[in-house]
């Protein structure tokens, strides 16, 4: 009889609901999360089984140790399932059979699941995207100190090491001599992991599939297209370029009521990441394409520039979606000439 299994999963156990079709409550057990457990644990499982679990930390490692042994798993959004996160009467055994009941009902919705060297780009990302940050605020305050003893500098001297080195000839008082020299040295160390970071990017990247593709994209660098692969993973989870376009956040917010609908800002749901370099990339992209310029310009004229490069950003998403959906290499960008592999 076909079963349908829900996982509360946590850092060192987990416990587990097993429903069988037709019944109501289920049978419960509570496991170790321990290789020894997890064997125990599959030697349960039989292969006509379903099986739902969240999304956490630690999902991958779970579903890769079971998954061979059941016919579907369901890694669950738990932004999108609401009913374990909101409910009043919160234990383990309840969030597992909440989860069973609903994979019983074909009622989950789904995380899409990426593959490992997706996610370690992604990570790498990520990191990289928090030093940046990082070295921000420190520059920041670094001129918000200067700026209080009465000092005018561009923050964006800064970013060359000889204005770091510059900081050592301001005359300021002992203390702020101190904190200052702290954060310089923050900033050095800070470049130099963020360098080592882009060249990491760029060497694991380049095993992704359509990192060539993207790279043809005149705006599109190395790292970038990175980047942009991590936070697209599979080019086939997404039905057409729209679908990849909600899924970077960059389509409007759509309210309908009775006959009336409205459209708002865009949702900026989705990869925040991916979001930022697509816009960078594109800021890039209409300096040398003059249909992008076009583009850009047209849309600017009527909205502004705010929606504007948007737009734009949307328009090159759909270059992109059909360049890794059919393989496409640019030999000129600017004038869409294709690289000939006949």
């Amino acid at each position: 009889m076909k079963r349908y299994i829900g996982v509360d999963l946590h850092t060192n156990s987990f416990t587990v609901c097993y429903l069988e079709s037709g019944e109501k409550e289920g049978r419960f057990k509570t496991y170790k999360l321990t290789k020894a457990a997890l064997s125990c644990f599959k030697q349960s499982l039989r292969s006509c089984d379903e099986l739902a679990v969240e999304a956490t930390g630690n999902t991958d490692f779970f579903v890769e140790a079971i998954e061979s042994s059941v016919s579907r798993v369901v890694v669950v959004n738990p932004r999108q399932f609401s009913v374990i996160r909101k409910s009043v009467s919160k234990t383990d055994k309840k969030d597992a059979r909440t989860l069973a009941f609903y994979l019983s009902k074909d009622m989950l919705p789904s995380c899409r699941r990426k593959s490992k060297l997706h996610q370690q780009v992604g990570s790498l990302s990520q990191t990289r995207d928090k030093f940046v940050k990082s070295r921000t605020y420190f520059m920041n305050k670094i001129h918000g100190l200067l700026n209080g003893c009465g000092f005018k500098l561009r923050k964006e001297s800064l970013g060359s090491k000889k204005g770091l080195l510059r900081i050592a000839g301001y005359k300021v008082d002992e203390v702020t001599r101190f904190e200052l020299e702290i954060l310089v040295k923050q900033i050095v160390s800070l470049n130099e992991s963020i360098a080592e970071l882009d060249k990491k990017l760029i060497e694991v990247g380049k095993n992704l599939y359509g990192h060539e593709n993207l790279v043809s994209i005149k705006g599109i660098g190395e790292r970038s297209a990175s980047i942009l692969l991590a936070a697209i993973g599979d080019v086939d989870d997404f039905a057409d370029a729209s679908k990849l376009a909600a899924y970077f956040g960059i389509v409007p917010r759509v309210s309908n009521s009775n006959e009336t609908e409205r459209s708002g800002r865009i949702t900026k749901r989705g990869a925040k990441l991916g979001r930022t370099t697509l816009v960078q990339c594109t800021l890039v992209a209409i300096r040398y394409s003059e249909y992008l310029k076009s583009f850009y310009n047209k849309i600017k004229a009527r909205r502004g520039s705010g929606k504007a490069i948007i737009a734009t950003a949307k328009k090159l998403l759909g270059i992109i979606y059909r360049a890794l959906k059919h393989n496409l290499v640019y030999e000129d960008f600017t004038n869409f000439v294709l690289v000939d592999n006949k």
